[in-house]
């Protein structure tokens, strides 16, 4: 054949190539438009067979937070949620308890090939005891057995430390208490993520930053972060040789890597919160009027992060909402979180688009649902929980005090807040005779004290697992000295610096007594002139002997004057201290009545 020929010829072949290929890309199109929004045809199949899929594919999201290893159904407040009603009333339901948490879980995932579990960090630490004295293996393992796909670390993940994170991520035995059991802990199936939380010598995330979750075609990326001011609420020691990074810059960073692997649906999971308008977990915070919403931290992070992130799993302040809140460009985008302690779950979906293989964030629907416990337990979990009980009975079931009603936790000032102070300033008065009062933070009181029987204990029974759920973090006992005007400064940074949106109020012991103005904003807050110890004002330039925990007397909480303290007394564990007196002031023919407050005179 001659050259131009051939040349003519192959010129041919090409062009008819091209147009084969364009007819079958535009059957290909034709095939997936005919099956948007439906199921496509029979005849429509993969080459490997199966039906080829829909444009849109939803995306079921199952996500929870500050679970805090309540493996148990949590007691008294602690265990009940809050439910808008029809006509505008209220009620209390039971909910909690991770035997009905699995039941509700596998039973929200049936008929959703494509469902995700995610949380979003502080899944232990602060626990009870039939997990804190196991350094929270039983929470793992009961993770494991929930198929939790993945979680951020919350600043709880860091009470023991960075390398205890390691071992509960990667497993063995604990370096000083050994192993647990027989076999070997192996750690956790799914992957923590810390993207902010970076090793201060090679300035890298201590752990993995983000993980995508893949099924046949669709990819959803999970960025993983606690909230920047993790060391603030968290023991020095627990956070030693970390550096904790700005939440937006660190989203937005690991959403970009994201991209650029092909990744555009983007989720974040945030432990930081917010404070919604309504105590109600069904509220709706999108609804139009005054007091629609969500306030607090999460609300600017949200704000400023990337549009390109889809959703926002969030957590820290233990309450429970599934807000819109809009993007850098204007548009909405949903923030959840479910609570604490296995009360609910969240279920998002998340309409996945395959031809941009983003989320169609218009589509995107979520709820709150109540861990009920109206459905049968699941047996895999009885079984786990009857496993680690008997291993802790021998100590958790050891009567430590006998109390005539409930104490509860809540409130400005609250009856299980005002006793601990009681019995930490008691056991300062043991110590140093000169002990003038105890201040007690209220993160650190984590449960108040039934007086129904739980078990066979008997109704009033204070039991050490009890005490243990109140307090869990074997904090010391410190005494310090103060001067007058820096124990009035400390009242005011209550309310001021770090405090001042989301106001900490220590707990006082019996005798010190002042007036909380809410009229008023920051420091002012705290009337100097009001505060009085056993009815005399407080001087300024005297000295204060204070019993605080080793935590508060580190600075924690947002307290820095109280890391100023002078003659440094370092006592017994702080459960020790409530422990003796529970021991020495009930019993069980005259058992502790709650403490009275008002200790505290709040004007609002």
């Amino acid at each position: 054949m001659p050259a131009n020929s051939q040349q003519q010829h192959d010129r041919r072949r090409r062009r008819t190539y091209r147009l084969l290929a364009a007819a079958a890309g535009l059957a290909t199109l034709g095939a997936l438009a005919a099956a948007v929004p439906g199921t496509a045809s029979a005849s429509d199949r993969y080459p490997g067979g199966g039906h080829f899929p829909s444009r849109y594919q939803d995306v079921q999201l199952l996500s929870f937070n500050d679970l805090h290893g309540n493996l148990e159904p949590p007691s008294g407040s602690s265990g009940r949620v809050t439910e808008l009603q029809a006509d505008g009333t209220t009620k209390t339901i039971d909910a909690g308890g991770v035997e009905y948490l699995a039941t509700h879980l596998r039973e929200a995932r049936k008929g959703n090939p494509y469902s995700i579990t995610a949380a979003g960090g502080d899944m232990v630490g602060a626990s009870p005891l039939i997990s804190g004295l196991f350094h929270d293996e039983p929470t793992i393992e009961t993770l494991n057995k929930l198929d939790l796909d993945v979680t951020s670390v919350g600043n709880h993940e860091f009470d023991e430390g960075a390398q205890e994170l390691a071992r509960l991520q990667n497993g063995g035995c604990h370096p000083t208490a050994g192993c647990s059991t027989d076999e070997e802990f192996k750690g956790a199936d799914f992957p923590y993520l810390a993207a902010n939380v970076l090793n201060e010598k090679t300035a890298r995330p201590i752990l993995k930053p983000y993980w995508v979750w893949k099924k046949r075609d669709v990819k959803v990326g999970f960025i993983g972060i606690t909230l920047e001011g993790t060391p603030d609420i968290v023991s020095a020691d627990g956070v030693k040789g970390l550096t904790f990074k700005d939440e937006v810059e660190t989203i937005n960073k690991y959403a970009k890597v994201l991209q650029r692997q092909g990744v555009k649906s983007i989720v974040a999971l945030i432990h930081e919160g917010g404070f919604p308008a309504s105590s109600s977990y069904n509220y709706n915070c999108d609804s139009p009027g005054a007091g629609a919403g969500i306030s607090g931290p999460i609300v600017d992070i949200a704000k400023n992060i990337s549009p390109s992130v889809d959703a926002l799993v969030t957590g820290h302040t233990h309450t429970a909402y599934a807000c819109t809140v809009p993007d850098p460009s204007g548009k909405p985008r949903m923030v959840t979180s479910a609570a604490s302690f296995g009360r609910l779950y969240t279920d998002t979906t998340l309409t996945y688009d395959r031809w941009t293989g983003d989320i169609v964030r218009t589509a995107v629907q979520s709820a709150n649902h109540v861990v009920t416990r109206t459905v049968p337990k699941a047996t895999d979990m009885t079984e786990l929980i009857s496993k680690w009980n008997t291993l802790a009975a021998p100590i958790g079931n050891r009567p430590i005090g006998y109390i005539s009603a409930d104490i509860p936790n809540t409130g400005t000032e609250s009856p299980m807040g005002d006793l601990i102070a009681d019995a930490q300033f008691a056991y300062g008065k043991s110590l140093d005779p000169e002990t003038d009062l105890a201040l007690m933070n209220p993160g650190g009181v984590r449960a108040g004290l039934t007086y129904a029987a739980k078990g066979s204990e008997g109704d009033g029974v204070v039991t050490y697992a009890e005490g243990f759920t109140v307090q869990p973090f074997a904090n010391t006992v410190n005494l310090q000295n103060f001067t007058g005007a820096q124990l009035i400064q400390v009242l005011k940074e209550q309310v001021s610096g770090p405090n001042a949106a989301a106001p900490k109020i220590l707990q006082p012991s019996s005798g010190l007594t002042y007036t909380l103005d809410l009229t008023k904003t920051g420091a002012d807050r705290v009337v100097a002139d009001s505060v009085k110890l056993n009815g005399t004002a407080i001087d300024p330039s005297a000295t204060y002997r204070v019993a605080t925990n080793s935590f508060l007397a580190g600075g924690g909480d947002g307290f820095p004057t109280l890391a100023l303290g002078t003659d440094d007394l370092v006592g017994t564990d702080d459960l020790t201290a409530l422990e003796q007196y529970l021991t020495a002031n009930s019993s069980a023919t005259n058992p502790l009545a709650p403490p009275a407050t008002g200790r505290i005179t709040v004007v609002q």
